[in-house]
């Protein structure tokens, strides 16, 4: 089933070379437009939200559509890391406000290992 936006986590990675990978992805990226700790712009149709240092040195990627070319987070985090070749992270299905801590801290980490499931407390 498709997400209805995609939410991924890189480790260590450049905007500018976000914005080469998502121009190539989902098409031309106009100006990021800061907004308090977030810049915002929009790639081809979809509304993107950048968060630098959202935990540490990783990065929140967030699309607000349901009309990406990846289905789910993890299809994105697969091709973020093909394309630029860093760490990424993503829940392992639809967020849920109720959902109790241990399952909360259950993430999928994407690298040059390949895919695996990991504990990642991220407060």
């Amino acid at each position: 089933m498709r997400q209805p936006d995609i939410e991924i986590y890189l480790k260590d990675v450049e905007r500018d070379a976000v914005t080469a990978w998502l121009e190539k992805a989902l098409g031309p990226c106009d100006n990021w437009r800061q907004q308090g700790q977030t810049f915002k712009c929009s790639a081809g149709t979809i509304p993107v939200t950048w968060l630098p240092g959202a935990v540490g040195k990783w990065h929140s990627l967030y699309l607000e559509s349901d009309s990406t070319p990846w289905t789910d987070d993890l299809a994105c985090a697969r091709d973020a890391h093909a394309a630029l070749g860093v760490q990424v992270r993503c829940a392992p299905g639809s967020w849920v406000e109720d959902e109790d801590e241990e399952q909360a801290d259950r993430w999928i980490k994407v690298d040059s290992e390949g895919v695996s499931e990991i504990l990642w407390r991220t407060d």
